[in-house]
């Protein structure tokens, strides 16, 4: 039974796009955040989605929008303040159009990343947009976060792959710039603006979305290396060895391999001892280029300098499958064994090997705690995990979490890096920017923020606390 203010809202929403409020769209992936809601609204298209912003402006209602809901940071759900409408895009599944020649496809926010991905491959294309939630993740909340993934390092950030958007803003109106230009200087880029805002300044409702062409030539390998600076100066090398061709370079740590052990012991592993220090490297070349000989070159010149001791070259696409399963299993196997806290953070490629150290250093002095440290090293992205010690619960850490987060954020900032790489700030992280942020910066997104959205109803209490 609705309570009057929510009766009286639904009474303004267009016929049929309202659903049964369920755990399904007040939970989030780490159980550190449970959502409140009076309505969830579903829209089916642009025009209803206008409706119903329209209607809870009206009402003076928060909206808290939802895509796929595998955000990590709460910005997909409202724990405190005002009972608010969630806006899901769920019904917003159609891919519009697609040029495969302009490499350009026009799709709805609700379409997951798979789906994407699999319409541009239908048409000899690729979307290299690539996470490893992409089966439920959507392509509005990626574009709202301006998500990153394995493929930063040659295809770039959600912002990146993105020419053109269509949005409802917090008055209900519709912006429709779904425009397919690589060049169009004609002022502000309210695209831009949009992308990263994490549906604070309005919803994006579809989006112009860049394909690129599929290599020739793909290929994957494992090596085994001693520690992150080894790593790293065989990203260089890889980097000088194939210029544009290294699609992704991941760091993984031996931690993370152990607890595969654990969550997922029939997942097999391609070294019988389980390395301090590996990376997956996965190239994409051109015809004319075999991919596993260049990797056999950077394996032949990375043992040269010192840099590699072992490794392994995927001898088909199966095996280059099964390499990617354990880098993409890790997230798994973390929750599994349940974090202490999470820490998704950038720094500068020469600052990672020494903050490494520091940290995990720092980690030793607090307490027994183990470190899982993975993450996609080619955009200077970790994820630099704490997890109890072996026969001990995360709960015990609840005293001291929050003091080990700060500290961990501190040392990034002070080496120039963000405590925000690529899972948005959310409401997890807005105090977090509310204290490292650049005050005029801040300044000025306060202001836009007012600008857009004068009632606050967008997403209230995510990015700007």
């Amino acid at each position: 039974m609705l309570n009057p203010a929510d009766a009286a809202l639904a009474a303004q929403l267009p016929a049929g796009v309202l659903r049964d409020l369920s755990p399904a769209y007040t939970d989030e992936p780490r159980g550190r955040f449970r959502g409140v809601a009076g309505l969830v609204a579903a829209p089916r298209d642009t025009e209803e989605c206008a409706a119903v912003i329209r209607a809870c402006a009206q009402a003076r209602v928060p909206v808290v929008p939802r895509g796929g809901g595998t955000g990590l940071v709460g910005g997909q759900v409202m724990a405190e303040g005002g009972t608010p409408l969630i806006l899901s895009l769920e019904r917003m599944t159609t891919i519009r159009d697609i040029f495969p020649e302009e490499g350009v496809m026009i799709a709805d926010s609700g379409v997951t990343l798979q789906q994407a991905r699999q319409a541009a491959a239908d048409v000899g294309r690729q979307f290299p947009l690539s996470l490893a939630s992409q089966g439920t993740a959507q392509v509005g909340g990626v574009l709202s976060t301006n998500a990153g993934g394995v493929n930063v390092l040659r295809y770039g950030n959600a912002r990146a792959l993105c020419l053109g958007i269509e949005a409802v803003l917090p008055s209900g109106e519709v912006m429709r710039d779904l425009r397919r230009l690589r060049k169009d200087n004609t002022g502000y880029d309210l695209r831009d603006l949009l992308i990263g805002a994490e549906g604070t300044l309005g919803i994006i409702t579809a989006a112009s979305l860049v394909l690129a062409p599929m290599p020739a030539e793909v290929g994957v390998a494992m090596l085994v290396v001693d520690s992150p600076a080894a790593a790293l100066s065989l990203l260089s090398l890889a980097q000088a060895r194939m210029s544009g061709g290294v699609t992704a370079f991941e760091l993984i740590s031996g931690q993370g391999l152990r607890f595969l052990d654990v969550a997922f012991p029939d997942l097999r592993q391609p070294f019988a001892r389980r390395p301090d220090w590996l990376v997956l490297v996965e190239v994409g070349l051109p015809t004319g280029l075999p991919a596993d000989a260049a990797l056999e070159g950077l394996f032949l010149a990375g043992a040269e300098a010192g840099l590699v001791h072992d490794g392994v070259i995927a001898q088909s696409g199966q095996q280059g499958a099964e390499l990617w399963a354990l880098r993409e299993q890790i997230p798994l196997a973390n929750r599994h064994v349940g974090a202490i806290a999470s820490h998704d953070i950038s720094l500068p490629l020469s600052e990672i090997s020494r903050f490494i150290d520091d940290a995990g250093a720092f980690i030793a002095e607090q307490g027994d705690m183990r470190v899982n440290c993975f993450g996609h090293l080619g955009d200077g992205n970790l994820h630099f995990n704490l997890f109890p010690a072996e026969g001990r619960r995360r709960e015990e850490y609840d005293p001291i979490r929050r003091d080990l987060s700060r500290m961990i954020h501190e040392m990034v900032v002070a080496r120039g890096g963000s405590f925000s790489a690529e899972h948005g700030v959310g409401r997890l992280k807005a105090a977090d920017l509310a204290r490292w942020g650049d005050p005029v910066r801040l300044s000025a997104m306060r202001a836009i923020k007012t600008a857009l959205d004068p009632l606050g109803i967008m997403n209230p209490g995510a990015v700007l606390a």
